[in-house]
């Protein structure tokens, strides 16, 4: 790729400050990604990454490069035109570059590497640390990557090798295992003044107690659903975005809170005070992309850690 000094814009990239044109695609998709979220912490998040690497990527390419891509603003990251031009050939370039790795990536026959990991915290917080454990001392070569993502990344963009979802629906383009299913029942603070402590019918929880809500319009997770269809808005005291702050809130006594029954073992301070709520029961899913499914690290992990999380899931309440 080949940046032009210009002669009337500051910005642009100058040959003569020396640049360093060996330059990789993780640049360039930084850079991208900064780009197209206009803030790090979009970037961030869209890169399943910390903020404060993104901003320590851009600041080492700039220097590199000796031209700013991106104007810092109260209002956000808006780029230059050294930035546009990086992020219109990154653009351009994204494709490619993630069938190629995929691709190669898919031939690979040897232990050995990284494997990136997408899954909601819940899942790397409850269900995952054995598995991963038990498949680090098998496979020591390899270095699983986890980042945590509420929505499934882009794996057609090598965004992640692996994911692990907890949905009713899949994408069709994705293939791998239902690995059991995620049980939900309503938990209390054991010991806390004004909330029950033993198992009661959910009609009389759902109108006599306070909750723990979730989003107040959304619906597309399946526990967003069952707390819109089943609590009115007069019983939520508090509304938290993910499941992981809902156990952090119920062991302060507040309210109740529907949380999936994987904690129990875990967290002694909460009690189960209904019954497993079959109706909002969910499968759990390990996929990859049809282009990784034969690469010898992704097959070893989605059948290992796949059968150590079918065991745990089946074990569970």
């Amino acid at each position: 790729m080949s940046l032009q000094k210009s002669t009337t814009n500051q910005s642009e990239i100058s040959p003569e400050r020396g640049v360093d044109p060996g330059f990789n695609w993780d640049d360039l998709r930084y850079a991208l990604a900064i780009a197209e979220a206009g803030s790090l912490n979009g970037a961030a998040k869209a890169l399943g990454v910390q903020h404060t690497t993104v901003l320590r990527r851009l600041d080492a390419l700039e220097q590199r490069l000796g031209a700013r891509l991106f104007e810092r603003l109260r209002q956000g990251y808006t780029p230059t035109g050294a930035g546009e031009l990086m992020a219109a050939q990154a653009r351009q370039m994204r494709p490619a570059i993630a069938e190629m790795q995929r691709r190669i990536l898919g031939r690979d026959l040897e232990l050995h590497g990284s494997l990136r990991l997408t899954t909601a915290f819940i899942a790397s917080l409850y269900l995952l640390p054995e598995a991963l454990a038990a498949f680090r001392r098998s496979h020591p070569g390899i270095e699983v990557e986890v980042h945590e993502n509420s929505h499934l990344v882009d794996m057609s963009r090598r965004d992640a090798d692996v994911a692990l979802r907890m949905n009713r629906v899949v994408p069709e383009h994705l293939v791998g295992r239902q690995v059991g299913e995620v049980r939900m029942r309503v938990y209390a603070r054991r010991g806390a003044p004004g909330l029950p402590q033993t198992v009661q019918p959910i009609e009389n929880l759902c109108a006599h107690y306070p909750w723990i809500g979730f989003d107040r319009e959304r619906r597309t997770r399946f526990f967003d659903r069952w707390m819109l269809d089943h609590v009115a808005d007069e019983r939520i005291v508090m509304r938290i975005d993910l499941l992981h702050p809902a156990v952090a809130m119920a062991r302060t006594g507040v309210a109740l809170a529907l949380l999936p029954t994987l904690i129990e073992g875990h967290e002694p301070d909460l009690l189960p005070v209904s019954e497993v709520l079959n109706e909002v029961s969910t499968p759990v899913w390990l996929l990859t992309h049809p282009d990784l499914r034969q690469t010898a690290r992704v097959r070893a992990f989605m059948q290992e850690v796949g059968s150590h999380l079918q065991a745990t899931l089946a074990a569970a309440p």
